[in-house]
């Protein structure tokens, strides 16, 4: 039997960043199941060199509950690690690497909780669900539960294991991100009449962007959120080689995060609307999550953890789109997200065996 370190070790060892195939690190997790009876399902997404996977312990023609993480991670170029990121290390009672906290520490505790699931009379099924480019928003998960109705009966809930200190979250934004590309015509500054200047093209949706962001402030706000209301922020802007050289390609990236009952894409359609003659391309899109702190799946996570459910968190997860599909969902999940995204990322020993104990705590509410 794998300890779940030991689990975390080999999935932190596989750099399976966000947007490169992820072939080697589905293979293991594939594997380590078959070895313990399982078969997985592989749900390929369009891109060809990456999958979904997604696994049943019990009869899954009953409903269940899905405990649900993502395989990818950000990337790992910053200069301050101490070591190889993609290297588990032990630091006292930290274990860390790249993807430790965010959220491969959740997957080792699911897949190292399976030999005593597999063990257990259970009535009603536990899935594990593990996507890719989540990093990217979102991008892998919508084929995993486009595939569900043909896995499994619809499920009881999913949790969501990504940071939380092992605190249920019931909500979070929805967000949309575009790029703008603007083309124009090179040629020398002291000429302006014979080129065309791409950077000023992206200007009126810029300039609408900016000034989105601040009407954003008075429209409507739910106080479980910080800031209350749904915002909207230019990321990046490029373009241009010279100050003496009419710039022939210029873009920018804007994204809005938007409160529930708010489509994070209708925020964006004023910008959308001024960039008039711009290539616009959408690089992400997923709906808010939203569950009611009286819902069962709310009352249940708060039994097995012993903790009251936090009303809402900033940070986005695939739970809006399970919850879209018609799933319950629900963040839960170890570790902080203060950690995420940030050298030296580190789950601690305590935080990884506290989540074997939630899923063991949950797979003995469902045996007979």
């Amino acid at each position: 039997m794998s300890s779940p370190t030991d689990l975390l070790a080999r999935l932190v060892g596989f750099p399976s960043v966000v947007g490169g195939p992820n072939g080697d690190i589905i293979g293991f997790v594939a594997d380590y199941l078959r070895g313990h009876g399982i078969e997985p399902a592989l749900v390929p997404g369009p891109e060809g060199d990456r999958w979904n996977l997604f696994a049943s312990i019990g009869d899954a023609s009953r409903p269940g509950y899905v405990l649900s993480g993502h395989l990818d991670v950000v990337p790992a170029g910053e200069p301050d690690w101490r070591a190889d990121p993609f290297v588990l290390r032990r630091d006292g009672d930290r274990l860390i690497g790249r993807g430790a906290c965010d959220m491969k520490g959740f997957v080792a505790a699911a897949l190292a909780m399976v030999p005593e699931l597999v063990a257990m009379p259970l009535s009603a099924p536990v899935h594990i669900a593990l996507s890719y480019d989540e990093e990217a928003g979102c991008r892998g998960v919508p084929h995993l539960l486009a595939a569900l109705p043909g896995l499994c009966a619809p499920p009881l809930g999913a949790i969501i294991g990504e940071p939380s200190g092992l605190v249920p979250v019931l909500a979070h934004k929805g967000k949309a991100a575009l790029r703008l590309v603007a083309t124009g015509v090179a040629g020398h500054s002291s000429r302006p009449d014979l080129g065309a200047n791409a950077i000023h093209a992206l200007l009126p949706a810029l300039n609408a962007a900016a000034a989105l962001a601040v009407a954003l402030r008075s429209g409507p706000q739910d106080p479980r959120f910080a800031p209350p209301w749904s915002s909207l922020q230019i990321g990046t802007v490029a373009g241009g080689q010279a100050v003496n050289i009419i710039p022939d390609r210029a873009e920018a990236q804007i994204e809005a995060r938007a409160i529930h009952g708010v489509d994070p894409r209708a925020v964006l359609a004023p910008v959308v609307a001024a960039a008039e003659g711009l290539a616009v391309d959408w690089l992400s899109s997923y709906p808010a999550l939203a569950l009611d702190g009286d819902h069962p799946l709310a009352r249940l996570l708060a039994e097995l953890t012993g903790a009251t459910p936090l009303g809402a968190v900033s940070y986005g997860t695939e739970a809006g789109l399970y919850q879209q599909a018609g799933i319950p969902a629900i963040i839960c999940g170890p570790g902080d997200i203060a950690r995420a995204h940030r050298p030296e990322e580190y789950l601690t020993q305590a935080e990884l065996q506290e989540t074997c104990a939630l899923i063991r705590r949950l797979g003995q509410r469902l045996c007979v």
